[in-house]
């Protein structure tokens, strides 16, 4: 490759426009370049690096580009760039524009048109060097996108990771009326303003730790003891319990069960129960589950009354 373009391209990301390309070399580099493969016409104006032309990123790039400032990523696209969710290769770009804005793309890349959409903040941010919707209109417009089990995960991570809030994920949500499932999203969003922090502890909170007998429980409390701060996935006060929801992933391994074991020990010096059950049992043996919070609640109590 002409090493002028070359040189191009790589400050670009492997992208640059016609316009820019023209610049530093003649129309028949540019030309020649094409013709052997080197240099790729991805979108009208806009030409890639032949070796990175199937990268989503060089796509993102090229779609910015080609739209001179009238889009941003959003959607499903828009989460990758959150560090949401990792899109598959063969997934569309997905754009959106102010209301009455005309793009022309390819089917590489998809147009959505908003009405009262700016391109600039707070509509807009601007994360790896690419405008992208802020987050919480990206959590709603993904949501009809993905499949139902694919779902919550990207809202649940986003907020148990402080990205963002129930409340404002919410207020979002009531700009889009007619949003596909939009009851499911709003009970998620309910549950995670209850406190609850993973798939796990949702399913916990509406199968388990809720219902006929249950008590009032606080979810993801934060206590200070001895130097040391400790989350409480589910605590019941007056007892001085707390029940853990133990994830398949975070607590199977030997060194995460010597943690939870040292946890526990602290919590019970400063007169904490803990009790833990697996995410099998949440699951598999939910009645049965029931009853021992119930029993261990009776029996924390019981003491204080004789």
């Amino acid at each position: 490759m002409n090493p002028e373009l070359r040189a191009l391209l790589d400050r670009n990301g492997g992208v640059a426009t016609r316009d820019e390309v023209c610049r530093v070399v003649p129309t028949w580099v540019l030309e020649w370049a094409c013709r052997v493969g080197d240099v790729r016409r991805l979108l009208p104006g806009v030409y890639v690096d032949g070796t990175v032309a199937g990268e989503p990123a060089v796509l993102r790039q090229a779609a910015v580009r080609y739209a001179g400032g009238r889009a941003a990523i959003s959607h499903t696209t828009a989460l990758d760039v959150w560090g949401l969710r990792p899109a598959d290769r063969d997934e569309p770009v997905h754009v959106s524009v102010p209301f009455g804005v005309r793009l022309r793309f390819r089917q590489l890349v998809v147009v959505h048109q908003r009405r009262g959409l700016r391109i600039e903040a707070p509509d807009v941010v601007v994360r790896r060097s690419l405008p992208v919707t802020r987050l919480e209109t990206t959590l709603v417009d993904a949501w009809p996108l993905l499949s139902p089990d694919q779902r919550p995960a990207p809202v649940i991570t986003a907020v148990s990771g402080r990205l963002t809030t129930p409340e404002r994920v919410l207020a979002a949500l009531e700009t889009a009326p007619r949003l596909t499932d939009r009851a499911t999203m709003r009970v998620l969003l309910d549950r995670l303003a209850a406190g609850c922090h993973s798939a796990l502890e949702i399913w916990g909170h509406d199968h388990v730790f809720a219902g006929p007998g249950m008590p009032p429980f606080e979810r993801q409390v934060r206590v200070r003891l001895g130097g040391r701060t400790f989350y409480l996935d589910v605590w019941a006060p007056e007892e001085r319990v707390d029940f853990e929801l133990d994830g398949v992933a975070s607590h199977g391994s030997p060194d995460q069960r010597e943690a939870d074991l040292r946890r526990d020990a602290q919590l019970a010096a400063h007169g904490i129960q803990v009790v833990r059950f697996t995410h099998r049992r949440l699951f598999f043996e939910t009645d049965v589950v029931r009853r021992e919070v119930l029993d261990v609640l009776t029996a924390a109590v019981a003491p204080h009354d004789r």
